[in-house]
């Protein structure tokens, strides 16, 4: 009775001390929540902005113009760049990524990936470790960015997909990340970088007439790649707040399961206890009577 009693002591006190961890996890992580959150609410209009005006405008291009990045040719090799993070107790989030960039390889990628021909571009050390062990084609050469967060090193990724597309080492690039809502909430994506997607237009709607200062050529081969480096640099931000938001979660939902199983051993240590008394005072009462006796 003594063993377990301490045994369950013991248990009490470890539970104590991973609830302490997971609340600190918990609180480290709403503070970086705040930072993250505020930066994508800041940066999401302005990049969706950037790419509908550029979608209009190859839209509406004729000729040569239009030509380059925005031209679709059949896929013969992919490149997906897969967002995930650099650490885990975040719940489910990089499992549900590489469940995401798994199956995107499968429904539109298939014939590629069975010639070898599909690439990942993983920027995150937990995606990158996962499709490294798993045999997938995997290239790190961006998957530290994490640590040091700036616009100037997600650039230096945007600009070696599009020149990679350009001199047809690919010839379709997807973004898998997750767009972050709230702290609670993330919805996982599969965003098209490459080519350019274009707007559809509806049958017998008429095309926008723009007026381009400079020369259209000028305007598109100016824009296209800075409008490229800001939509990647939104995913990466989006990433960046899904993770905090879903390690918050994953952490106040781990402290009240911490609470449930203290709760549970503290009834399971206080009924030990009473048992041991009860038993002494039996074994007392007994040696008692049997010497009156």
């Amino acid at each position: 009775m003594a063993g377990q009693l301490k045994e369950v002591r013991l248990r009490i006190k470890s539970i104590q001390s991973t609830q302490q961890i997971t609340k600190a996890m918990k609180m480290i992580s709403a503070t970086k929540l705040r930072k993250a959150q505020e930066a994508i609410t800041q940066m999401r209009p302005y990049a969706k902005k950037l790419q509908q005006l550029l979608s209009n405008i190859v839209s509406n291009a004729e000729g040569s113009v239009s030509s380059g990045l925005s031209v679709a040719r059949p896929v013969e090799k992919a490149l997906l760049i897969v967002i995930t993070s650099d650490r885990s107790s975040c719940g489910a989030y990089n499992s549900n990524l590489i469940k995401l960039a798994k199956a995107t390889i499968k429904e539109k990628y298939a014939a590629q990936h069975a010639k070898g021909n599909v690439q990942i571009w993983s920027i995150g050390k937990k995606g990158y470790e996962h499709f490294l062990k798993n045999n997938f084609k995997v290239d790190s050469t961006f998957k530290d960015i994490f640590l040091h967060l700036n616009f100037e090193s997600v650039q230096e990724c945007a600009q070696a997909a599009v020149k990679a597309f350009e001199s047809k080492e690919f010839d379709a690039v997807d973004i898998v990340y997750s767009e972050f809502k709230n702290a609670a909430t993330q919805r996982f994506v599969v965003e098209q970088f490459l080519p350019i997607k274009k707007i559809e237009s509806k049958a017998g709607a008429k095309k926008s007439d723009f007026i381009f200062e400079p020369a259209k050529e000028e305007l598109i081969a100016e824009l296209m790649p800075k409008i490229l480096n800001t939509q990647l640099y939104k995913a990466v931000l989006d990433a960046n707040a899904s993770e905090h938001g879903a390690r918050m979660t994953a952490m106040d939902k781990a402290t009240e399961n911490a609470n449930e199983i203290l709760r549970s051993l503290r009834i399971s240590y206080n009924r030990a206890r009473q048992a041991a008394i009860t038993t002494e005072l039996t074994e007392i009462v007994s040696g008692a009577a049997a010497l009156q006796g």
